[in-house]
């Protein structure tokens, strides 16, 4: 059991947590949550004797061994597979002291070491390794490759393989989704349910955390709470609490109508049941959700793009890839404003080349690549951040795009990202990774695109900004695609799903939970399917091409006639007011009195000129609304 008592703790002379208690019993597996800078990763640091407290007493058990995902890792020589191994230091050193026993001839102290080598798994120790590295990613190939080989992506997944598999009895985790795709976050979920040791989760991914833990650990304003059950009960509760406050209640109500706005919108236009069904459930829980984040410091919204061309960019049997290798093959996508999908596949099928693809970064080899002259592309990536100015504040980052904007306005624009008072003035180079995922979402925001391009937009981001992302992306108007392993950013922004898989995009037949036994079903089998199963798909995703195309010949027809009932419309509307203000003088006696007889005539002529084109433009929008009746409604 872990306990702290009356125990308050501090960073640099800032006190992060004043005088909390809490016992977390063993074998319980609690999330973490709060905001950046709360206090999280050094409550982590307390608990492992790395930071000590300034008051208050901090209990657990001595014999308890301690994993943590490292921060970094050297490009160390030794092969992926020994580097985890080297985890489980007891392992190690059982495997050391054996070879020495060996050497010599010590029967006694082998026959005691072979005991404990089996004791503690020993001789499964390379085959639970290789497990855990298949399941976050790795293939056979990998396990003999140096570390110094692997990227800084995959090099945080070997630490993480590492800490999964040294046999912890207390296991801190601090963001272990980030760098992970999706086929990598749901085999963690399974794993982290399963295992016996007491478990820590920082997490800003929420359905990761409701998958996962059995209950809450807030800091919040200096003071830890314990809530049991899910994020989603947590936020509940906290909902609750804030609603009690008439302040609170008010942005909750505001954020509440956003949100039905948003989900009569959606339920007007879903067309396909099964995904619709499990969107219009994930939506009608976000009262919720908006109530538990009314004090969130983040408010933005996406400045309506320029224009909005249809379509904004459409690829013709187009294929990418790199020196080495081809990844994608035959590619057809057209992108329409309004369109949001969401990229699903295992790693390394190529979701991020098919975002650079569109976002031209990479070289289209073959086929043919039509972009809209207006076509205004914001593509957000992990190297996005590499190239923000350490030197420079947000402030000026800002300024160099609108040189000629006011500097107040920029720091209100700021501000909605938390980039408040001397923050935004501060060169960013000692800011976190979340903090300049901020920066960079806000200078892609402020360049009014039509077409987002987004690759794990949501790394390094803690839930208040999550959310506050979310909302925005539901209100965008322009086309949007994008990659992430966040299946909450997927499930509420994503209308359209594709599968990237076999060098090619498809879409998707489903919701997430199709796709989790999609993955299972990859992992558990690999096997073809039967001929006469491959001719109905085939089938199926050709009536489904053919549907699609007729849908959108429906809509452009649709088109014109909607745009005109809207213009007549307005028409009317203009005219209307401007006639019964012609109609108000003349029923006023004392208008005949001011007005002079050939002033009389002219308006009364005005006014019966007012009169014809209402009522021609009442007779079209007549035929017009008769015509777009008799068009099929869109499926």
């Amino acid at each position: 059991m872990i306990a702290l008592r009356q125990v308050t703790f501090a960073r640099v002379g800032r006190p992060l947590v004043i005088d909390a208690s809490v016992q977390l019993h063993t074998g319980w597996k609690v999330g973490v949550v709060g905001a950046n800078g709360c206090g999280k990763s050094s409550l982590f640091a307390l608990l492992a004797n790395e930071l000590h407290a300034e008051s208050g007493d901090v209990e657990l058990p001595a014999s308890w061994h301690i994993a943590r995902v490292a921060q970094e890792t050297p490009a160390l020589p030794d092969s992926a597979l020994d580097f985890v191994l080297d985890g489980d230091v007891e392992l190690r050193r059982v495997e050391r002291e054996l070879r020495e026993a060996e050497e010599r001839n010590d029967g006694e102290a082998i026959g005691h070491l072979h005991d404990r080598y089996g004791e503690i798994g020993g001789y499964s120790a390379k085959a639970r390794v290789a497990e855990v590295l298949h399941g976050l990613g790795f293939t056979d190939a990998d396990f003999s490759r140096s570390v110094a080989e692997f990227s800084g992506g995959w090099r945080v997944r070997l630490n993480l393989a590492r800490a999964l598999s040294c046999r912890a009895d207390l296991l801190l985790l601090d963001e272990p989704t980030n760098h992970l795709d999706l086929d990598a976050v749901f085999w963690l979920e399974t794993w982290l349910k399963n295992t016996p040791a007491t478990l820590l989760l920082i997490s800003h991914d929420r359905d990761f955390l409701d998958a996962v833990v059995g209950q809450i650990l807030a800091i919040d304003l200096q003071r830890l709470s314990l809530t049991s059950g899910g994020y989603s009960d947590y936020e509940r509760a906290r909902a609750a609490r804030l609603a009690t406050q008439q302040s609170a209640y008010e942005a909750q109500q505001r954020e509440v109508a956003h949100l039905n706005s948003f989900i009569n919108r959606f339920r007007a236009q879903a067309t396909k049941a099964r995904q619709a069904q499990s969107r219009i459930k994930m939506l009608e829980r976000m009262e919720t959700v908006a109530a538990a984040h009314v004090d969130s410091p983040f408010h933005f919204a996406f400045r309506k793009p320029s224009a909005l061309p249809d379509p904004l960019l459409s690829i013709e049997k187009a294929s990418a890839g790199y020196v080495d290798r081809s990844i994608l093959d035959n590619i057809t996508m057209t992108l329409r404003p309004g369109c949001r999908i969401g990229l699903l596949g295992r790693n390394g099928a190529g979701k991020s080349t098919l975002i650079k693809l569109l976002a031209g970064a990479i070289e289209q080899q073959g086929g043919q690549r039509k972009e809209a002259k207006a076509l205004n592309i914001g593509y957000f990536a992990q190297h996005q951040l590499e190239q923000l100015r350490p030197d420079e504040s947000p402030l000026q980052h800002l300024a160099r795009l609108e040189p000629t904007t006011p500097e107040q306005e920029l720091r209100d624009y700021l501000g909605g990202f938390d980039f408040r008072g001397d923050m935004a003035s501060r060169a960013i180079e000692p800011f976190s990774g979340g903090e300049k995922s901020r920066l960079a979402l806000a200078l892609l925001i402020r360049t009014k695109p039509n077409l987002l391009l987004l690759d794990e937009p949501t790394n390094h981001l803690d839930l208040e900004m999550r959310e506050a992302l979310t909302f925005a992306l539901q209100d965008y108007e322009g086309g949007m695609v994008f990659v992430s392993h966040d299946r909450h950013l997927l499930r509420t922004c994503a209308d359209e799903l594709l599968l990237v898989a076999d060098g090619k995009a498809i879409e998707f037949d489903g919701d997430l939970d199709d796709y989790a036994a999609w993955l299972a079903s990859q992992r558990n089998a690999e096997r073809t399917a039967e001929p006469e199963q491959a001719a109905e798909k085939t089938e199926r995703l050709q009536s489904r091409a053919d549907s699609k195309a007729s849908r959108q010949a429906l809509l452009a027809q649709r088109r014109p006639l909607i745009k005109e009932i809207e213009q007549l419309e307005k028409k009317i509307a203009k005219w209307t007011v401007e006639k019964s203000a012609l109609d108000a003088q003349f029923a006023d006696p004392n208008y005949y009195v001011a007005v002079d007889r050939q002033k009389s005539e002219e308006m009364h002529r005005q006014a019966g000129l007012l009169g014809e084109q209402i009522d021609e433009a009442e007779m079209r929008w007549l035929e017009v609304h008769e015509a777009l009746e008799a068009l099929p409604t869109p499926d």
